[in-house]
């Protein structure tokens, strides 16, 4: 009976990718007159797509993005750690006269524009591997949202055609984003600059061309240089905080007038407008922040990846983590904390891959049997409780 269930799976898989393979030549046949009236020439794309076939794994990365299923307080911990903040300063002074130079032109100070940098790509350390026109192909074809991707997809194939990047080094993250500070391709056409004078507008080679255009991007969702992005605050108790959010914009003086502070109890600033952000509940961390936190949201539309990035620049300038404890009786793990973790579980030995700090399948496997061993629920979620069980 074992051997007929696997080879009935075996099959249906073989014939499901069969399906697929057929389905997505069908598919780029039909985009083709799109692509031209988009301005991808026939040649351009029969030499980007004759030999494309599809990564079906991407359809499954499209409903998981962390952003929106990890909680917040281990998305932070590992976005914005000891690790990055250090390396984020030295890089910072690396490039302090590129960034002087992009703070002249654009209005984004270095640290807001460094702290993209790091969340993006840890400092180009983190491009990703997925090929743009396979990924974006594929999502042009299969999955929601295809109307979206087929536009990022001839984005894609205009940019081979114009030269800027060498087709072999068009990769990036599954969802088709690339380079030092990871761009969509259409964001790389509309806003992607030429800051080192060699001809090209280069993402994937020129760290100088990627801060720039970072920044460019800010100034055009309207960052404005005088002004910060938000601030920490301490609610008075009893506050409710229902109905309120980033888009509830509200001057200063309302928000002082109903007893909010910042975090240390000092007065809040007498001027400005800013909305209420409190994304653990009103027990956690809360923010008042302004539109230019809005420009950080509008890079990749998620208030958790905007806090992680307005957070990271306050600490690349010597601010500290933030005051108000998360509300959780297990913390998340830093980078370092998850490799850790992850020798702990090697030395168990569990078959948990390379320790890189990265929690995939393999790991969460090992955390779930861990788990289950020491009694707590078996969720395959690493926090402090069982790195501490497991130092034990």
């Amino acid at each position: 009976m074992r051997t007929l269930l696997i080879s009935a799976l075996v099959l249906t898989t073989s014939t499901a990718w069969a399906q697929s393979a057929e389905g997505f030549q069908s598919c780029l046949s039909n985009l083709r007159a799109p692509a031209r009236a988009a301005g991808v020439s026939d040649a351009t794309f029969a030499r980007h797509t004759q030999n494309l076939s599809p990564d079906m794994s991407v359809i499954e990365k499209l409903d998981n993005q962390p952003e929106f299923r990890t909680p917040i307080w281990d998305y932070m911990a590992g976005l914005v750690d000891e690790e990055r903040v250090e390396q984020g300063r030295a890089l910072l002074a690396q490039h302090r006269e590129t960034l002087a130079k992009v703070e002249a032109r654009f209005g984004v100070d270095p640290a807001t524009v460094v702290a993209v940098w790091g969340v993006e790509s840890n400092f180009g350390q983190s491009f990703g591997s997925y090929p743009l026109t396979q990924a974006l192909g594929t999502l042009s074809c299969f999955g929601r949202r295809q109307a979206y991707f087929r536009g990022e997809f001839y984005a894609t194939l205009r940019i081979l055609q114009a030269g800027d990047i060498a087709p072999e080094r068009l990769v990036g993250s599954w969802a088709g984003a690339f380079g030092h500070t990871q761009f969509m391709p259409s964001t790389f056409e509309r806003l992607a600059v030429d800051f080192d004078g060699d001809g090209k507008r280069d993402l994937m080679d020129s760290t100088t061309d990627a801060l720039a255009s970072t920044a460019n991007f800010l100034q055009k969702a309207g960052w404005k240089s005088e002004q910060a992005w938000g601030y920490e605050v301490k609610l008075p108790p009893g506050f409710s905080t229902a109905g309120e959010g980033r888009r509830t914009k509200r001057p200063m003086s309302e928000w002082a007038a109903r007893g909010l502070r910042l975090v240390d109890g000092s007065p809040l600033p007498a001027s400005g407008s800013a909305g209420l952000m409190a994304l653990a509940g009103p027990t956690g961390p809360a923010f008042l922040v302004t539109r230019n936190f809005d420009a950080l949201y509008s890079y990749n539309a998620a208030e958790s990846y905007g806090l992680a990035i307005a957070h990271l620049s306050d600490r690349l300038r010597g601010g500290a983590p933030f005051a108000t404890p998360w509300p959780t009786d297990d913390p998340g793990l830093s980078r370092a904390e998850r490799r850790e973790l992850q020798g702990l579980l090697l030395m168990r030995g569990h078959d948990i891959g390379a320790i890189d700090g990265m929690l995939g399948d393999k790991s969460r496997a090992a955390i779930r049997a861990e788990q289950t061993r020491l009694g707590f629920e078996a969720t395959g979620r690493a926090g402090q409780k069982l790195l501490k069980a497991l130092r034990g």
